[in-house]
């Protein structure tokens, strides 16, 4: 596996190594033992799916309140993806910072985001497929997000929007002093 560091600390492009011959390809999607070597300590607790029928459909932007440790491994299985992060955490060294990358079926690159990390996408194509392997377990009393098109984010999604959730529309604006009490809050009511 190829583990390419992005400009957010913690998370990380990840490439299958594919070892080809006269049958097609084979590659490792997922390793434990190479993620530790690259000082990804997580474990893999659940596996989901997401579908979304038609182009333009936007997803996010989506995290989880401490003492979640809700990181993930998102990879495109079907169709293509403009996948977003934007870091959450008020203590890293990438507060704010966001990384756009377009996932694709083809290529099986992943991204890997970790905790504390807001996440969202966009579909490219219709009929488009999304796995996550997931550091935690869904916690809902925990999930939590901000509004897709704030100007805090500075994300440009690449087509109109043609479908939203109303939960995502519904989602409030980004308030650097507000989110970092209640990241503190949530942190401390977790010890």
């Amino acid at each position: 596996m190829i583990f390419e560091p992005t400009p957010i600390e913690g998370a990380f492009v990840v490439k299958p190594e594919r070892h080809e011959d006269e049958r097609g390809h084979f590659a490792r999607l997922w390793c434990r033992d190479e993620f530790a070597a690259h000082s990804i300590e997580v474990e893999m607790v659940q596996a989901n799916v997401s579908y979304t029928r038609l182009a333009g459909t936007l997803r996010g932007m989506h995290f989880a309140w401490p003492p979640s440790r809700e990181g993930k491994l998102v990879r495109c299985s079907r169709g293509r993806i403009h996948d977003v992060i934007v870091d959450l955490r008020p203590s890293s060294p990438t507060f704010l910072d966001r990384f756009v990358i377009v996932l694709a079926d083809r290529g099986h690159a992943a991204l890997f985001v970790p905790h504390g990390l807001a996440h969202g996408f966009q579909t490219l194509e219709d009929n488009c497929e999304v796995t996550y392997m997931m550091t935690d377990r869904y916690r809902p009393e925990l999930a939590a997000g901000y509004a897709w098109d704030d100007p805090a984010f500075r994300i440009h999604w690449p087509l109109p929007v043609s479908c939203i959730a109303g939960r995502d529309c519904s989602y409030p604006r980004f308030d650097a002093d507000a989110h970092r009490r209640a990241f503190s809050g949530h942190a401390a009511a977790a010890h």
